[in-house]
C-alpha cells in the first residue's frame, strides 16, 4: 500500500507509550486491511526494540484473524459446508500465507488412489479396508493421541507435510477422502472421543425411525483405522460410567465437527503470551454456531 501521510504518521505513532494513544492508532491501522501489511513488515524489519516488533506483529496478526473471521463467515453461510476447506482455514490461523495447493493435490491423489481399488461389489468392511490400507499403509499417515503441547498436529496442512496427526484431524481427513468417494463413514459423539461410524446405506435416512445406533454398521478409529463393534463401544461406555443414548450415536454435521476441531486447538494456547489466541479460536467456535 502506497504510504500517504496518514499511513506515515500512523506508523510513527505505533511506538507511543501511551497505551490509549496505541489503542486508537492500532484500530485506524487495522481499519485499512490487509493492504498495510507490507508497510507494517517494512517497519518491522527496519526497527531494533523488540516491543515495537512484538506490537507490529500483533497488529499483522490481527488484519490476518480479521480476514479469517470473515473467511469463516462465508463458509459457515455458503449452501455447503466443504471440510477440506474449513481445515485449511484453521491451518491459516497460524500460517496465514499458507498455501493451499499442495494440500489440495495431495488430497486428490489420496483420493484417485483409494478409487482406483473401490468397486461397486465390495461390501462396507471391504469399503473400509481400501480407505484403511491406502491411507495407513500405502500412504504412511501416522496418528498420535491429543496432546496440547503439539499444534501442529492439529493442522491439516502438516498432517499432509509430516503424514503425521492427531485423531482428530486425522479423522477429518478420513472423512473428508470417505465424502469425495460416496463411501457412508460420518464422526459421531462418542464422549471424550473422535470416532467415525460406517452408516447402513439403506438406514441412513433419520426418518426411518430406526435407533441412531442400529444405523451404524461398525466404528472407526481414525488412530490407525481400526474397525470396532458395537459391543467395543458399550465397554468404553461402561468404563467411562456414562449412560449411552441416541445423540452419541447420530452423525455431526460439518459445523460442529470444526467447532470441535477450533476448540481442542485453542487448549493448545494457555500461557500468558498467547492467551488471545486461545479466546480467538474459542471466538471463531462461537461464531459458528450463533
Amino acid at each position: 500500500m502506497q504510504e500517504s501521510k496518514e499511513i506515515k504518521a500512523l506508523l510513527h505513532l505505533i511506538d507511543d507509550p501511551d497505551e490509549e494513544v496505541f489503542t486508537t492508532v492500532s484500530n485506524r491501522i487495522i481499519s485499512y486491511g490487509r493492504g498495510i501489511i507490507p508497510n507494517l513488515e517494512y517497519l518491522w524489519e527496519n526497527t531494533l526494540q523488540d516491543t515495537i516488533q512484538e506490537r507490529i506483529e500483533m497488529l499483522i496478526h490481527r488484519l490476518h484473524y480479521r480476514d479469517l473471521t470473515e473467511d469463516f463467515q462465508r463458509w459457515k453461510t455458503s449452501s455447503y459446508h466443504d471440510l477440506l476447506t474449513a481445515s485449511l482455514l484453521v491451518s491459516k490461523f497460524q500460517y496465514p500465507d499458507l498455501a493451499t495447493s499442495p494440500v489440495l493435490e495431495e488430497i486428490e491423489k489420496l483420493r484417485r488412489n483409494i478409487w482406483l481399488e473401490l468397486n461397486s461389489y465390495l461390501t462396507p468392511l471391504e469399503q473400509v479396508n481400501v480407505l484403511t490400507s491406502i491411507i495407513y499403509g500405502y500412504y504412511n499417515l501416522k496418528g498420535t493421541e491429543v496432546g496440547y503441547q503439539h499444534p501442529d498436529e492439529f493442522l491439516i496442512h502438516k498432517v499432509i507435510e509430516t503424514k503425521r496427526g492427531n485423531t482428530i484431524i486425522n479423522g477429518i481427513v478420513y472423512l473428508l477422502l470417505s465424502e469425495l468417494l460416496d463411501i457412508p463413514v460420518k464422526a459421531i459423539n462418542i464422549p471424550r472421543q473422535f470416532v467415525l461410524a460406517y452408516i447402513k446405506p439403506e438406514l441412513a435416512d433419520e426418518d426411518n425411525n430406526k435407533a441412531a445406533i442400529d444405523r451404524i454398521e461398525f466404528f472407526i478409529d481414525p488412530m490407525s483405522g481400526q474397525v470396532f463393534t458395537q459391543k467395543d463401544v458399550m465397554n468404553y461406555f461402561n468404563r467411562i460410567a456414562i449412560t449411552p443414548s441416541d445423540i452419541h450415536f447420530k452423525p455431526s454435521n460439518h459445523i460442529r465437527i470444526m467447532q470441535s476441531l477450533l476448540e481442542e486447538f485453542s487448549k493448545c494456547f494457555d500461557n500468558e503470551s498467547n492467551l488471545y489466541k486461545k479466546t480467538e479460536l474459542l471466538m471463531l467456535s462461537r461464531m459458528l454456531s450463533e
